[in-house]
């Protein structure tokens, strides 16, 4: 519970709070490889990155994935107690585009997508707007923009609120300010909601 607890200041705004309950929740599962335990290292991960803790999140990433390794079928499968290869990457790619490490969160990337149904609107959306992001962090900033637009012109406008917007202004913060005047990250402020 803590570690989901802590996926709510994770994702809206409160990184570091988000890592005080993560690391909470990892004290309270300890470190036998339990459904828990990986998915407070996980959120752990992405708060440290998020608060640029970089040593922090990779060791919290690194504790993530080698729990992963460990679960058996019933703590590995998608239920609410369990935590699934799919949801496991789902929160690597975010915390390693963060990070900037871009070849690894490519790799969390394509798997998620894999494991993803094609009606998991919202977390495709996420997922394509790491990988667009990812692109900024390689030095192309025009394509990144530009596949950020279109993620958010294709969503519904039920999915146009909360994360996805996050994730692209954030985007759009990080070019550079002389910048923005250009048409890609012209048109990706135009594609935020206002």
């Amino acid at each position: 519970m803590l570690a989901r607890e802590a996926m709510t200041p994770l994702n809206f705004g409160a990184p570091q709070a988000a890592a005080d309950l993560a690391e909470q929740a990892r004290h309270a599962a300890g470190r036998a490889p339990t459904a828990s335990a990986a998915l407070a290292a996980c959120v752990a991960g992405r708060a440290y990155a998020l608060t640029g803790n970089r040593s922090m999140a990779r060791d919290a990433l690194a504790d993530a994935d080698r729990l992963m390794g460990c679960l058996d079928a019933t703590s590995s499968a998608d239920t609410w107690f369990g935590h699934c290869e799919q949801k496991h990457h789902v929160h690597l790619s975010h915390a390693l585009t963060v990070l900037g490490e871009t070849s690894l969160a490519r790799e969390s990337q394509d798997r998620a997508l894999q494991l993803s149904a094609p009606t998991s609107t919202m977390t495709r959306a996420l997922l394509r707007i790491d990988a667009a992001t990812c692109l900024h962090h390689q030095g192309d900033t025009e394509q990144a923009c530009r596949a950020t637009a279109a993620v958010l012109r294709e969503l519904p406008a039920a999915y146009r609120t909360g994360l996805t917007v996050t994730r692209a202004r954030n985007l759009y913060r990080a070019v550079a300010p002389q910048h923005r005047s250009e048409p890609a990250p012209r048109d990706l402020l135009e594609s935020l909601p206002r």
